[in-house]
């Protein structure tokens, strides 16, 4: 018997992420709240129009992730703002000067002109609760103690924002809780908490009738909106950031207030509220206009069984040696059962932010995270199988003569076959659950309505995006099941295969 090996696993799964990386000309990235996404949706519009191919990675995360992303070639550009990269990414004080262009170009990025907003940061309170305790000012904090404090995750640890705002106010809280942004707000009109974070040009601030708190110690810089984008795009499609460059000054607060409320209140489709602000500015700007939902759910289909398939594919590639070795060589079978049991105690979000300086954003880090997470049921479940088998039988086997790979072929592997069959089910369905987590950094898939519902507070997204993924995994679980029944010997199919 010629049996598959580690090597080749591992030839086959650099393969197979190299074929799902492969991607248009020009890839626009965007942070996981809804004006990144507009915007991310306009500079893509833009790039359309002007010939480019050109796609849009939507709610990539938080700061470092896109910027990890922008400085190692995964995405070519993205929405930022010039007090974030300033603060943040550069970790200066104060506010921007002439310097900011020239320190990101030593990094191999450009910045676009302003588009002509200063988005900044804020906190606020619901305007009754305020008014009741003369809160008008961030200084005014410092007297009320017992108030519930609700920011966003970023905020909690950029250097612009509460450890330094904390410092700079002298502030008393203690216990702030982290949140989702758009969970914070609808925390806030539940009156969970009794204060967030802002950003200056978020519609929430008029629905829910919000008092903005005076940075009366101006303590947050000027966040100019711009595109961020490297260098080498310049040289590669000159035209691209030509095609950016008419953006620069298009718009003012109120506009991308009235964008962010469309697609935040009104519950209009990004791409839908870019295309129409496109198309009023530009004749046909080019945008991508928004799928039907059967368009939509065929498309997150096929892109969530390419991520379940290649890395069970790669798993079961890599992870039947692994068995067979374990069952063959106990004391190195302990190393590798405890090996595959370790992987499967890393947190997915974790794993996840740890592979994209390795592998970049997208398809490839998903893909070897479900692949990792794939390997312990399989590997587990086959030493079972081969271990479990009589001694008898394997003794048999030996009296006939037969070489330890006609015997592994022809008598173990098929003893073992309930067993390893239900190792490669049981890794197969948590993949399809494991996989909507790909939709964090790019990789699509039924994450992606999910994640947009919550952020949108909209049932039916999240449903759109579950529903579909439940009834993959209902279908995997009865595909395996008629598997086991085509291929395991009847005389050990003593009970279905669970």
């Amino acid at each position: 018997m010629r049996q598959p090996t580690l090597r080749s696993g591992a030839v086959l799964l650099m393969l197979l992420l190299a074929g799902a990386s492969s991607g248009p000309a020009v890839r626009v990235g965007s942070k996981a709240f809804t004006e990144s996404i507009l915007l991310g949706a306009i500079a893509t519009g833009r790039l359309q129009a002007a010939g480019i191919e050109a796609s849009h990675e939507k709610g990539l995360g938080g700061t470092r992730i896109l910027w990890r992303g922008l400085i190692e070639g995964s995405i070519d550009l993205y929405p930022e703002y010039s007090g974030t990269l300033w603060t943040e990414i550069l970790g200066r004080s104060g506010s921007p000067d002439d310097s900011l262009a020239t320190a990101l170009a030593a990094q191999g990025v450009r910045i676009s002109a302003p588009l002509g907003f200063n988005n900044t940061y804020a906190l606020g309170m619901l305007e009754a609760r305020a008014a009741a305790l003369g809160i008008r000012r961030l200084s005014d904090l410092r007297d009320h103690p017992e108030l519930v404090l609700g920011l966003s995750h970023e905020f909690m640890n950029r250097d612009d924002g509460w450890p330094g705002l904390r410092a700079a106010y002298a502030l008393p809280h203690q216990g702030v809780r982290g949140l989702d942004h758009d969970l914070a707000y609808r925390a806030l009109g539940a009156g969970s908490i009794d204060l967030t974070d802002l950003y200056s040009t978020d519609a929430e601030i008029a629905s829910l009738g919000l008092r903005v708190l005076e940075d009366d110690a101006t303590y947050f810089p000027d966040y100019q909106a711009v595109f961020v984008y490297r260098a080498d795009l310049a040289t590669r499609r000159p035209e691209a950031a030509a095609a950016l460059g008419t953006l620069a000054g298009r718009f003012d607060a109120a506009t991308m207030v009235e964008l962010n409320r469309r697609a935040r209140l009104d519950r209009v489709p990004e791409d839908e509220v870019a295309a129409a602000w496109l198309d009023q500015t530009f004749g046909n700007g080019g945008a991508v206009r928004a799928e039907g939902r059967a368009a939509r759910i065929a498309r997150r289909t096929g892109e969530h069984l390419a991520l379940v398939s290649i890395s069970l594919l790669a798993a079961i590639l890599v992870a039947v040696p692994l068995g067979v070795l374990a069952a063959r060589r106990p004391r190195l079978g302990a190393v590798v059962l405890a090996g595959a049991g370790l992987l499967q105690t890393i947190p997915s979000l974790a794993l996840l932010v740890f592979l994209i300086p390795l592998l970049g954003i997208g398809t490839p880090p998903a893909v070897v995270a479900l692949f990792l997470y794939s390997l312990l049921p399989i590997v587990r479940n086959l030493h079972a199988g081969l271990t479990g088998i009589p001694v008898g039988l394997a003794e048999s086997a030996r009296a006939l003569g037969l070489p330890a790979g006609a015997r592994l072929w022809h008598i173990e592997l098929p003893l073992a076959s309930p067993a390893l069959l239900a190792g490669i089910q049981t890794s197969a369905v948590i993949n399809v659950g494991t996989a909507t987590l790909g939709a964090l950094i790019g990789a699509g898939g039924y994450g992606q309505p999910i994640l947009t519902g919550v952020r949108l507070d909209d049932v039916g997204l999240i449903l759109e995006g579950a529903l579909p993924a439940a009834g993959l995994a209902l279908l995997v679980q009865g595909g395996f099941a008629l598997l086991g029944r085509r291929i395991i010997p009847r005389g050990l199919r003593l009970r279905p295969l669970d």
